[in-house]
This record gives structure tokens, sequence and C-alpha cells, in this order.
């Protein structure tokens, strides 16, 4: 553990050491530019780029880059301290951008091999170790007794491997979640049959029990209800009842008549 931390604090000093050297000391290619081209303006722009990019100003350094380049389109070296300027204020992909660009057009082999050290600096710092990697083996095909760039390499190959048991890791938890997202989807579709089948159970039971009743019962049940065009005998002693006293009550209205047709027998007054 304690030397991967040495590792890592001693990176910032292998990984950018080769950003850091003095543009100018890149040699100008030898090919012969147009008479119209301002090179003396553009190596101006350079030596201006150059003071402010050793002062930490990489800003103000990039835009003497530019105008170096459009004096003199064909000038290398600042087209590479473009891109290292670039790369000082983080815009990674906008340097690498540049290193591609520029290494496309040399024929330098060393220019070269510090194009693709640079860009596997810049992989590196986007954390893209693959890319990091390849960008690091064409610096060395370039110039294979390059150390700092060899360093950079076997570190970016760790970094790499240590990235991919990572994601190998995650996909095993994927795995495993998605395996027992399955696993409880199907136990609660076992489920739900279960409670459909336990229902048919019951219906079927029901259904049996209906069926097993006894005949009798039914007929005593039918009894308890009232049939239509027979009197419950109940309801034959309440009509019995009824005309009872019906018949008692026109009896005394008859007698009642009898009682007012009789002479009433008056005491003698003595």
């Amino acid at each position: 553990m304690k030397q991967l931390i040495i590792i890592l604090f001693i990176l910032p000093l292998g990984l950018f050491a080769q950003e850091q050297k003095e543009a100018s000391k890149v040699e100008v290619p030898k090919n012969v530019a147009p008479k119209e081209i301002n090179e003396k303006l553009a190596r101006k722009y350079v030596r201006e780029g150059n003071m402010m990019y050793g002062q930490n100003n990489y800003v103000d350094a990039g835009v003497a880059y530019e105008k170096a380049i459009e004096n003199n389109p064909a000038y290398e070296t600042a087209k590479y301290n473009l891109g290292n300027a670039l790369s000082q204020q983080n815009r990674n992909k906008e340097a690498i951008a540049q290193y591609e660009l520029l290494a496309k057009e040399t024929k330098n082999k060393e220019m070269r091999s510090k194009l693709m050290h640079n860009i596997g600096n810049n992989y590196y710092k986007e954390k893209e170790y693959q890319k990091s990697v390849d960008a690091y083996k064409n610096s060395l095909r370039a110039n294979p007794k390059d150390d700092e760039t060899r360093y950079n390499l076997a570190l970016a190959q760790m970094m790499l491997e240590d990235q991919q048991n990572k994601d190998k890791d995650k996909e095993k938890d994927q795995d495993k979640k998605d395996d027992q997202q399955k696993d409880k989807d199907k136990q609660d579709k076992d489920q739900d049959n279960k409670e459909g089948d336990d229902e048919k159970d019951d219906q079927n039971k029901d259904d049996q029990n209906k069926d097993k009743q006894d005949p009798k019962d039914d007929k005593k049940e039918q009894q308890k209800q009232p049939q239509p065009g027979k009197l419950s005998p109940q309801q034959m002693q309440q009509l019995l009842d009824a005309m009872a006293n019906e018949e008692k009550k026109t009896q005394e209205k008859m007698n009642a008549k009898k009682e007012k047709g009789k002479k009433v027998k008056q005491e003698k007054d003595w």
C-alpha cells in the first residue's frame, strides 16, 4: 500500500515532465517555407508564448502560439507548444486533437515520440487508460530509449488492470442483482398461481358440499317459506280467530236489537 502511494506521488514528476521541456528546444523543421510566410514574426510570437508559458500564463501563451501558426502554418514548434498550453489548462481533449493533428503531418521521429507521449499523458488524466497505454506504446516505437515513457506505460497498465477488475466486480454485482430480481419475480408468480389454485380448491369444496347436502334439509327450508296458494297453520288459526270474532260481533248486534224491542217494566209509584 505504501509503495502504491509513493508511485502516485511520483506520477506528476514523471508523467508530465516531458511537457514542461522548453518549447524552444524543439527543432524547427528543415523544409523551407514559402517566401510570403513571415517566419521572423512567427518565431517572435513563439518566444513570447514561451515566456508566458514559463510564468504559468497558459491562456496567453496559447494565444501567442496561435498567432505564430497564423504567420507560419508549417511551424511545428508552435503547434507542439500550443498542445502543451492546452494540456496545462486541462483542456485535455483539445490538446489531444492538436497533438494528433501534428502527428499526422510530422516526419520527425523525435517529434512524433514526444507527441505520442503527451497524448498518453492526456488520456491518462481523462482516465482512459487503454488509449493511454496505446499512445505510450506508439511513443516507444518511435523512441525505444525513452525511460519516462516506459515508466508511464507501466503505470498506465497498472491503472488499466485495476479499472478492468473494478468493471468486472460491477458486472458481477449487477448480474447478482439481476438474478435476485428474477428469483423474486418467480416467487411472486408462483405465489400468485398458488393463491389462484387455493381459490379454485375452495370453490370446488363449496360446490361438493352443496352436492352432498341432505335433500330433507331442502324440504325443511322450503317448508319454512310460504308457498303460493297455501296457508300456513298459523295463518289458518289467525283466519279462524278473525271469523269467530266477526261472528261474535254479529251475534252481539242481533242481541242488542232484541233488547230494544222489549217493553220496560216500570215500578208503580205508590
